[in-house]
């Protein structure tokens, strides 16, 4: 039987691949798909690549492409998750701030540099006309639980995140959100390992199909609001509102929407260059 290893964050946007693994779907196709929890997000994933200890990424879009062109080994075969990711700003619940305006300045808690937290911070900056040399400043977290005791200790003073994840943190008094930033392109891809494409090309096919069978149905699911609502401690209403604004896709993603996440990038002198579509994806 075939080992894989796949990584993802462990949020409601994956619960489709733990429904198919707990079905033994990859099994009954001679695929041992081994799910691997990433607390740190998509710049943990994107080291994950990069060593090997994972063949397979469910990442975020920015974070991936941004990494490709930095010269991980990798390519995108699909895009996973086609509507924006809806990115809260947090601040601490008894912080002195209130608006955008008033964290003009103050430092972003990221999970770590490259990763879609610190992306995003730079694309909150740009949209509200920050200097991005003097108005942005770092404190690196590791993940949520560290975002938690950084914000309430006061060492670093926002962090944004997926709103619905941050919700009951919100609900509990450690967080208050005083503002959204939408990604402006599709939110997840599934990144794999150029190697692992090269010598799996027919399991990674195989897995793709079962994954985009069960997400392509995964709204009919029965009682799938309280699934996810029990699962990830949510509350029925907040999920009811997620599920009726996220589409997840089972097509390659499109060369203009690779373009606009590049410009964007090379605006924000994230990258240092654009790069061919065709050194990004993979079409299998």
């Amino acid at each position: 039987m075939k080992k894989v290893n796949i990584g993802g964050v462990p949020e409601h946007f994956n619960l489709a691949w733990y429904l198919t693994l707990k079905n033994g779907e990859y099994k009954a196709e001679g695929i041992n798909l081994r799910w691997h929890d990433y607390f740190g997000g998509t710049g943990a994933m994107c080291k994950g690549l990069r060593s090997g200890d994972i063949d397979i990424a469910v990442i975020l879009t920015e974070g991936i492409i941004k990494d490709i062109i930095a010269g991980n080994p990798s390519r995108i075969v699909q895009t996973f998750v086609k509507t924006p990711l809806i990115w809260g700003i947090h601040v601490a619940d008894k912080s002195k701030y209130q608006t955008i305006d008033d964290i003009k300045g103050t430092k972003a808690a990221i999970s770590r540099f490259g990763s879609g937290s610190h992306l995003m911070a730079y694309l909150n900056a740009k949209q509200n006309n920050w200097n991005l040399d003097t108005d942005l400043q770092f404190e690196v977290i590791q993940n949520l639980n560290g975002a938690v005791e950084g914000l309430t200790n006061g060492v670093a003073d926002y962090f944004m995140w997926e709103k619905f994840t941050t919700k009951p943190l919100v609900d509990d008094g450690t967080f208050r959100r005083i503002g959204d930033c939408p990604s402006p392109w599709p939110c997840f891809v599934i990144a794999v390992r150029n190697e692992f494409i090269e010598n799996n090309e027919d399991d990674l096919r195989t897995i793709l199909d079962i994954i985009n069978q069960t997400t392509s149905e995964f709204k009919s699911i029965p009682s799938i609001d309280r699934t996810i609502a029990n699962r990830y401690e949510q509350e029925l209403e907040d999920v009811q509102e997620w599920l009726s604004i996220t589409e997840w896709s089972q097509d390659l993603i499109d060369e203009e929407t690779i373009n606009n996440v590049q410009d964007q990038l090379f605006h924000l002198d994230i990258i240092p260059e654009k790069v061919n579509y065709s050194e990004l994806i993979h079409k299998l």
